[in-house]
């Protein structure tokens, strides 16, 4: 008996199924990684970004009232309802360029506040993580320094307490280790981890 051959378009219907199958693997195994890493860039600069932001509203809130403040709200508002900060976020100053082409002059924003990855400045941004959208974790110090005056017996006459709030701050990403400043030390105030 003869065996009969299987017809040859069979086989080639296979055989394109298997190379469309191939091409597809290997441009997910390329593509999705690329994708992922954008992403993961994206988020880290935003993220960064927006932590500047909050640090230079910090400065700005303590410029004024001498103290740091733990409310992210309280920082917000105050950076969206100052009327010297608004008027200072659209002024510019002029600044003269000097080289051997030419001397030139531009105008330099006085705005503290940098534009994001995402696009300019937003004050509801300052709020969350790009990644999670997880609230951005403000904290501030609290000093606590005890006194005790002792009359000439070696008695104990009274304990005073000075709590002072406030003089450092911490502000930290709750998705990575990005911080800025310190709880603890005044050599980190305003130092950011990544730099």
């Amino acid at each position: 008996m003869s065996k009969k051959a299987e017809p040859w378009y069979l086989h080639a219907g296979l055989w394109a199924i298997i190379v469309v199958l191939i091409v597809i693997m290997i441009q997910v195994s390329i593509t999705g990684p690329e994708e992922i890493i954008r992403t993961r860039e994206y988020n880290k600069l935003e993220s960064r970004l927006r932590m500047k932001n909050l640090k230079q509203a910090e400065i700005l809130y303590n410029a004024k009232y001498k103290k740091f403040t733990d409310n992210i709200d309280s920082l917000i508002n105050f950076i969206r309802n100052d009327k010297e900060l608004l008027k200072r976020m659209t002024e510019f100053d002029t600044v003269k360029i000097y080289s051997a082409k030419g001397d030139s002059t531009i105008l330099k924003s006085r705005n503290p506040f940098v534009d994001l990855v995402s696009g300019p400045f937003n004050y509801d941004s300052l709020f969350f993580s790009p990644k999670s959208g997880k609230r951005f974790i403000v904290q501030v110090d609290t000093l606590v320094e005890a006194d005790t005056v002792i009359n000439r017996t070696g008695q104990i006459v009274k304990v005073d307490k000075i709590t002072t709030i406030g003089k450092r701050y911490l502000i930290k990403n709750p998705d990575s280790d990005d911080k800025i400043g310190d709880v603890t030390s005044d050599a980190l105030l305003n130092t950011e981890s990544w730099d």
